[in-house]
């Protein structure tokens, strides 16, 4: 697509003056900058809603170059939608790939729009260009609307058998969309994505791993016999594609390998540990044991040597998933070699690098020497954000080892001299942990750390006290004069943490400061009402613990401080100070506690372990947004541990032979070969067979080699330019048109499969050609949900409409080619082209070929039979809420649907709408006011009403074009004073008029729209609405159609066609044995048809 569409921004830039002269209007001249720099918007998109609609297809393509440039700059044009829309038919390859292109971005935002033009978008999946193939696959999956969910399914089957490896991939993707919308397809799309899994084209494997990945993680055993497969393409896959590819592999290799990492030695040390109680028998199978040495599975060594060279990737997400992939599958002497990469990626920009940091602190941690030699990558620079410094910090602390700690010492003194303050203490508790953990240096560190608490910042302070504190409890015995100068220190320091930690070290070694602990309790017990609730917890302990070591001075200082905490605001210090009381204080109350108050408080205290925060997160998998956040996210699939014993290596052997005969089959199957299963009784299949080898073979042999000849000349350059891929995959005219041969063959070989398959959304579709009747009779009789009599009267109407099209149609249908059975049982997009049934446009002589393939793109059927509107069957009685008279003051206002057909125009709904005054007062000028539609919705208003009485009531009638669609009209009902919003919204049912029409054109027209323009449904029939008049009557009632005369008892057809757009609507009930029911509805407009279906199910299953 690039290659035909190639510099969107610069042409958008340069063209613009140009075109916009030309668009703009010629008595006009005055204002030469209409469309210049300060122009508004909309005098933009205007000027782009006329290039679209102009006749010449340089000026709609140069306008859709503009608009997709706009949509690249990040400007919204989802106005432009209806104009844009209008063009998805056109003949022009270029500006259909651009509005694609165009639909692609703006089809979840106007979905009811989108919906208009589905069938259009169906028709494309048939294109012989695979750009347009793919995009209207990638429009369709767009549309997130559940009605539309067959359609999606049986495009993405059709669309994963495609020749095109890039419409494959497009498959795959509408996979993930199509779960997310309805997870109960799970089944079918497993199917699906277990024959993409078998593709050997590296354009599809990333797309179909992902799926994999979204929809069915768990079905490892898809991957045994793909194994081998992903990993040998995995160089030359794409590099989004590999980084899906990767993780799936690193969560297959755990479940089928045995561990790398366990030795030998740890074999022979349990051994000595446990052979001592051990028979002889049981010591000599040890010993056999022990010599056995641990030997890679050749598969677990073919996916460690693939992905190997990928660390030289300039991507830095394919690096990283290779890094994890040997951090948790390679033996330890082995992963080394991805850390000289991750060291690599620290050059790239800092979101990058915070996510490499993260995970080389991770592995740090457990192998210190897998980047000790790259010690000086982790030193800070002043041009760092404070989250990598941060992570450098941590990481350099983690490497830090006797060797290398003095090098350290002196980096980190500069940066506790840092201007950053988080930083510089991030820094301070990085010293502490290198003093825990490294001992001959502890003494240096807290000498460094005591000299800290002169400097003038007092975050440092606070910090350096915090961390001397926690060193102190190590060893305190030796750091009396330490204790001494921080208590000086508390005169200064104001950070809570900071003085409550000193207040802490001073309690618990008082007995160390006997002279002065006493003072320090006297200072703080001055300021105890302003300070932090943390501090005054520590006074009060302070106050506890000289009270048992030192009663004789400061028995009095700590009554006073209990007395202030008693009536403290903070109920936990007046708390803390009540249990003290009892505790310490020995009175009458005071329990067998108060004799052990000393040890309590004075109890020897663990010192305090400083770990780092990257220690816990070895548990989820490195490079996840897991083990980013430590914390477990939606989606996230644990790694599983290590198997005892490895799973049957031969799973993952494939059988040569049959991908040979596979695609022997596709190259070079005729259509005399039958599937083995007996699918047709056995004189049908000989008739069938004569007929087809006949029909097909014979008449449009000769002719489709022609065809093949002249698209190959006239689609070259379009199908060469506009996509990369497919000459990547090698396939040369030549392979193309033996495929396009073949592909009958192999598609009628599959038939019965597919039949299967797609049994309950596509039951009893008519199949008759021009071409081929016995095939279509014999596939009618082969369905079980038919009669027999209806199978026949189906085929005979099959052969009325074929002896009534004239010659020059079936030569039109031949050079077509009759579509295979497959095709039009599935997917009957051909039926579209006005062959069989005589359009009835009185100007169709006028139309320019564009408008008619505009037309034709939105679905407008000519057929005559149409414009037959017959009078309604029955009137509902039933009214519709539309306001309240609590929400309106008194005025309350009611509406119910008429029946009237074109009482306001051609496209609207009639609705009669009735207004009562509960009040006491008049109310005046009834109206409607602001209207707030959809696109392309009208609204017809009706006459205001002037005035009405208290108690009266005023029917009038007003027109709605709800465009085909049952999208609520929203708009205010006004008065003099008031205005309220209202909304009215249509049942299905009102959006149709009953038609008139002969049994005979009924089953022409149902012949015409089958495939995916037919939904179905069996239902159970209550016992009393058995009956031909309570049929009717029930289904006349939920939906405005007309009653077709019908020559069996037990089959129903009802008719009418849509109120906007005067589509047909065909509805069929064919009652069955044991009270069941079989409901079919036949029309272009499939949403609606399905809702249609949903709404007449409980209407006739219910009593």
């Amino acid at each position: 697509m690039s290659g035909n569409g190639h510099g969107y921004g610069e042409q958008a830039g340069e063209a613009a003056p140009e075109l916009a002269q030309e668009a703009a209007p010629t008595t006009a001249p005055s204002v030469p900058a209409a469309f210049g720099l300060f122009s508004s918007d909309t005098k933009k998109n205007e000027d782009l809603k006329q290039m679209l609609e102009s006749s010449k297809d340089s000026a709609k393509l140069d306008a859709m170059k503009r608009i997709v440039g706009m949509i690249a700059k990040g400007k919204n044009a989802s106005e432009l939608f209806p104009a844009v829309v209008k063009n998805v038919a056109s003949k022009n390859i270029e500006i259909k790939k651009l509005v694609y292109v165009y639909l692609m971005r703006y089809a979840e935002e106007q979905q009811d729009l989108a919906l208009l033009s589905i069938s259009t978008f169906q028709r494309a999946l048939k294109d012989p260009n695979q750009l347009i193939r793919a995009s209207a696959l990638r429009v369709l999956s767009s549309i997130r609307v559940p009605i539309i969910v067959p359609i999606m399914m049986l495009a993405i089957k059709e669309a994963s058998s495609d020749l095109s490896p890039y419409v494959r991939k497009n498959a795959a993707h509408a996979i993930q969309k199509l779960y997310s919308l309805d997870p109960e397809q799970k089944e079918m799309l497993i199917e699906v994505i277990e024959k993409l899994l078998k593709d050997r084209s590296t354009l599809v494997a990333g797309s179909v791993v992902m799926a994999f990945e979204e929809v069915c993680p768990d079905r490892i055993d898809l991957i045994h016999k793909n194994y081998r497969k992903l990993c040998n393409l995995l160089v030359d896959v794409e590099e989004w594609g590999q980084v899906v590819i990767i993780h799936m592999l690193t969560r297959y290799a755990r479940t089928q390998f045995v561990s790398p990492w366990k030795t030998d030695d740890d074999i022979v040390e349990e051994y000595n540990e446990n052979n001592f109680y051990e028979s002889d028998e049981e010591q000599k199978e040890k010993d056999r044991n022990v010599k056995k040495t641990y030997t890679m599975d050749p598969d677990h060594r073919l996916l460690l040597r693939n992905t190997k060279p990928l660390l030289q990737s300039r991507n830095a997400a394919v690096v990283m998933a290779v890094a994890q992939l040997y951090w948790h599958l390679a033996p330890k002497s082995e992963a080394g070699i991805v850390s000289k990469s991750l060291v690599r990626l620290l050059r790239s920009n800092r979101e990058v690098q915070y996510i490499v940091l993260q995970n080389i602190a991770t592995m740090s941690i457990q192998r210190k020497g897998m980047f000790e030699p790259y010690l000086k990558s982790f030193y800070v620079r002043s041009t760092d954000p404070t989250m990598i410094k941060t992570l450098k910090l941590e990481i350099l602390t983690n490497l830090a080892n006797e060797a290398n700690i003095s090098t350290l010492l002196r980096e980190f003194q500069t940066y506790v001299k840092s201007q950053d303050k988080q930083f510089a203490a991030a820094t301070i508790q990085a010293i502490g942990r290198c003093a825990t953990n490294i001992t001959e240096v502890t003494d240096t560190c807290l000498n460094g750390l005591v000299c800290l608490l002169s400097n003038r910042d007092e975050t440092v302070v606070a910090e350096s006290v915090v961390v001397i504190k926690k060193l102190l409890q190590t060893q305190p015995a030796h750091h009396g004069e330490i204790i001494k100068h921080m208590a000086k220190l508390l005169d200064n320091i104001t950070v809570p943490v900071a003085r409550a930690s000193i207040l802490w070290l001073i309690g618990e070694y008082c007995e160390r400061v006997p002279k002065i602990a006493p003072d320090v309790l006297r200072k703080t017990a001055k300021s105890f009402t302003n300070e932090d609730d943390l501090v005054k917890l520590q006074i009060l302990s302070l106050g506890a613990k000289l009270y048992l070591t030192n009663s004789k001075q400061t028995k009095l200082l700590t009554q006073y401080v209990l007395n202030l905490g008693k009536y403290d605001q903070s109920y936990d210090i007046r708390d803390r100070t009540r249990f003290i009381r009892q505790l310490i204080v020995p009175n009458e109350k005071s329990g067998a506690l108060s004799k052990y108050a000393k040890k309590i408080f004075l109890a020897q205290k663990p010192a305090p372990l400083l770990e780092s925060p990257f220690k816990d997160r070895d548990h989820f998998q490195l490079g996840t947004l897991s083990h980013t956040l430590n914390s477990r996210a939606t989606g996230y699939l644990e790694l599983s541990d290590w198997p005892d014993v490895a799973p049957d290596p031969a799973v993952r052997n494939v059988e040569v032979a049959e991908s040979a005969k596979e695609w022997t089959a596709i190259l070079g199957k005729t259509k005399k070969e039958k599937p083995t299963e007996k699918f047709y009784s056995e004189s049908e299949e000989e008739e069938d067979e004569s007929a087809s080898t006949s029909a097909t073979e014979s008449e449009s042999g000769s002719e489709s080699e022609k065809e093949d000849k002249e698209e190959g000349s006239s689609d070259e350059s379009s199908e060469s330019s506009s996509s990369s891929e497919e000459s990547s995959d090698s396939e040369s005219d030549s392979k193309e048109s033996i495929a396009k041969k073949a592909s009958g063959a192999v598609k009628e070989s599959n038939a019965g499969e597919i039949k299967r398959k797609a049994k309950g959304i596509s039951k009893n579709r008519n199949t008759s050609s021009s071409s081929d009747t016995v095939s279509s009779s014999s596939e009618e009789s082969s369905s079980d949900s038919k009669s027999v009599s209806d199978s026949r009267s189906d085929s005979d109407s099959g052969k009325s409409r074929s002896a009534t099209s004239s010659k020059k149609e079936e030569k039109t249908a031949q050079d077509r080619k009759t579509p295979s059975k497959q095709d039009v049982f599935l997917l009957d997009l051909d039926d579209f082209h006005p062959v069989t049934t005589p359009v009835a446009v009185p100007t169709a002589a006028v139309l320019s070929p564009s408008l008619t393939a505009d037309l034709e793109g939105l679905s407008l059927s000519g057929s005559s039979v149409i414009d037959q509107v017959t009078t309604q069957v029955f009137v509902p009685t039933k009214t519709h809420e539309m306001l309240h008279r609590m929400t309106g003051k008194g005025l309350s206002a009611h509406y119910h649907f008429s029946r009237q057909p074109d009482m306001f125009g051609d496209h609207m709904v009639s609705v009669q709408v009735t207004v009562t005054n509960t009040t006491d007062q008049k109310i005046e000028n009834i109206h409607i006011g602001e209207t707030k539609l959809p696109l392309g919705m009208r609204i017809h208003e009706f006459n205001p009403i002037e005035c009405l009485e208290p108690g009266g009531s005023a029917t009038v009638s007003m027109g709605i074009d709800f465009c085909d669609s049952t999208q609520t009209a929203s708009f205010q009902l006004c008065t003099k004073d008031d205005h309220f919003n209202v909304n009215i919204q249509p049942p299905v049912g009102e959006l149709l008029l009953p038609v008139t029409m002969s049994e005979k054109d009924f089953k022409k027209e149902q012949g015409m729209l089958t495939g995916m323009n037919e939904t179905s449904a069996t239902i159970a029939v209550a016992p009393q609405n058995s009956t031909s008049l309570v049929i009717i009557e029930k289904v006349v009632k939920a939906a405005n159609l007309g009653v077709v005369p019908s020559g069996q008892d037990n089959i129903h057809r009802f008719a009418a066609k849509t109120v906007h757009s005067g589509s047909l609507m065909l509805v069929t009930v064919e009652l069955k044995e044991s009270s069941t029911a079989q409901l079919i509805i036949n029309t272009e407009k499939t949403v609606i048809g399905s809702v249609l279906l949903r709404e007449l199910k409980p209407v006739l299953s219910q009593g």
